[in-house]
């Protein structure tokens, strides 16, 4: 199954994603590539008639907390520390010029 991704593949792709490489990194990934191509193509031989989908390893449930309502800061508490507030609000200096 070895050589299914030519040079000509893998300077087709490098034109794709606009990355420009030498002969030598050319010759390179393209053994790296039909590497993993072999590697999957092993792996698709696996029997996995009995083995059951699954989507994590591990039987895990959702951790999160339950939400619940709590007394939150006041308005004035929370501007307490504001280097610079105004009208109730904490005052940052402008960022789109109009």
């Amino acid at each position: 199954m070895s050589g299914i991704i030519s040079k000509k593949d893998v300077q087709h792709i490098a034109k794709l994603a606009r990355l420009t490489f030498n002969d030598e990194e050319i010759e390179k990934f393209t053994g790296e590539l039909n590497k993993i191509l072999d590697y999957i193509h092993k792996l698709n031989e696996l029997n996995t008639d009995d083995v059951e989908p699954t989507s994590h390893v591990l039987d895990i449930t959702n951790v999160f907390r339950d939400d619940e309502v709590k007394k939150s800061l006041t308005n004035e508490e929370a501007l307490k520390n504001a280097p610079e507030k105004e009208y109730g609000h904490f005052k940052v200096p402008r960022v789109i010029e109009g």
